[in-house]
């Protein structure tokens, strides 16, 4: 991008703090990028989850993506969720929570000049395994909040989530995901069978982005692959970028390079903004 071209990009606001639900005796509360140059039409969103494991992290770590993704056009909230904590808010809290989020937005679309048709979900490590399964599951508790609202994204870009918990097994890693799940997968592989986006690919899942570090050593590129392999072979709309880098694409060539697949991809699959 050159220094003329970034000095063009329109300006944005930045709403801190909006509370999206509470869960747990918890307020749920996200960051909302909002363009500020009017627009002919609403805008498509993104929800942008981080990563951390599912017990660390903050939407604070994705604020440097949403800016960048606002200023191209896209409305943008970058949102907190419960994490676990001991054995409270185990899985599938997490996700409860980024579905509540997609159905805050499309509940607020008219306020925040939003296209409800055009909302997509990007994550990082444990963001990108649950932006897998925003692109493929839809809202299943009716007696969640905002519940007539789908949860369900029309587009993922996903960076190196974990995609497959029945593999790539070390004790500690186990020791760590059993309290996630509250069992030992030996004993009860089904929730961690239920938490695998490789478990719940179909030819109706959303267009898929996956962009994985060829040196990570936290998340297997096997597991980018696998699910890769399963979403081409049901005739999903997938691309599998490989990136010279770890698990947080330290360097900045391949962080620049994550940037704009991931604009690219949203303007592809999400029409774009005014």
């Amino acid at each position: 991008m050159s220094k003329s071209s970034a000095q063009a990009l329109p300006q944005l606001s930045v709403q801190h703090d909006v509370e999206y639900g509470t869960a747990g005796g918890q307020k749920l509360l996200l960051d909302l990028y909002i363009p500020a140059e009017p627009a002919s039409k609403p805008r498509a969103a993104l929800v942008l989850i981080h990563g951390g494991g599912w017990t660390s992290g903050s939407k604070d770590g994705l604020s440097g993506m949403a800016t960048f993704l606002a200023r191209w056009g896209f409305v943008a909230a970058s949102i907190d969720y419960r994490l676990l904590q001991g054995n409270q808010n185990r899985w599938p809290a997490q996700l409860d929570d980024a579905q509540t989020a997609v159905r805050w937005l499309r509940a607020n679309a008219g306020k925040y000049n939003i296209d409800p048709d055009r909302i997509g979900a990007f994550g990082h490590s444990a963001g990108g395994q649950m932006a897998s399964l925003l692109g493929m599951e839809d809202t299943h508790n009716q007696a969640a909040p905002l519940a007539k609202y789908s949860s369900r994204v029309q587009a993922v870009v996903d960076v190196a989530g974990p995609a497959d918990f029945l593999t790539d097994h070390d004790p500690e890693g186990d020791a760590e995901l059993a309290n996630l799940f509250g069992s030992d997968y030996r004993k009860n592989p089904a929730p961690w069978r239920d938490a695998s986006p490789v478990d719940h690919v179909a030819k109706s899942d959303a267009p898929f982005l996956i962009i994985q570090g060829t040196k990570d050593n936290a998340v297997p590129p096997s597991q980018s692959q696998e699910l890769y392999d399963k979403l081409h072979a049901a005739g999903v709309p997938v691309t599998l970028v490989k990136l010279d880098a770890g698990h947080m694409f330290t360097p900045p060539d391949a962080r620049r390079q994550l940037a704009l697949e991931t604009l690219k991809f949203f303007n592809q699959y999400l029409g774009g903004n005014p």
